[in-house]
């Protein structure tokens, strides 16, 4: 199976979470994800709801790998529990502007390389996440 997208055309052979090795690692993706946004984006931290720690709460945390597992390519167990992602419907109530949209991308690629996700598949996710991010900005600046 070849997966394109975007104006890159970036192919990858499988889904990425064939690729990245199934739940796991993808699950493991997410928690670091938060952990380097926690340590190097406190303003996109901030957005989420935090515990007595100042760390993004375990439920925001298992969603966001539940809807990353679904995402990539898994199974859609955050579809059969949540429903659909509508991004920017439950986005809309945060100011996402490019700041916030660059925060996101760094705090995800640091993950990427903490994870150490690369090859094609890191190439074809950096593309996918930053369209998606881009998509989510809906403040200017």
């Amino acid at each position: 199976m070849s997966r394109t997208h975007g104006e890159d055309s970036v192919e990858i052979e499988a889904a990425p979470y064939e690729l990245m090795g199934g739940t796991a690692p993808v699950q493991a993706l997410a928690q670091r994800f938060y952990d380097e946004m926690e340590l190097h984006e406190p303003e996109l931290t901030k957005l989420h709801s935090c515990d007595a720690q100042g760390r993004v709460d375990r439920a925001s945390r298992e969603r966001f790998a539940l809807f990353l597992v679904g995402w990539l390519g898994g199974p859609q167990d955050y579809i059969a529990t949540h429903g659909h992602p509508r991004l920017r419907m439950r986005h809309a109530k945060v100011r996402v502007d490019v700041a916030m949209r660059d925060a996101w991308l760094r705090a995800m690629s640091r993950a990427l390389d903490g994870c150490g996700v690369v090859g094609p598949v890191r190439s074809y996710l950096d593309v996918r996440f930053a369209e998606v991010a881009d998509f989510m900005r809906n403040a200017s600046g």
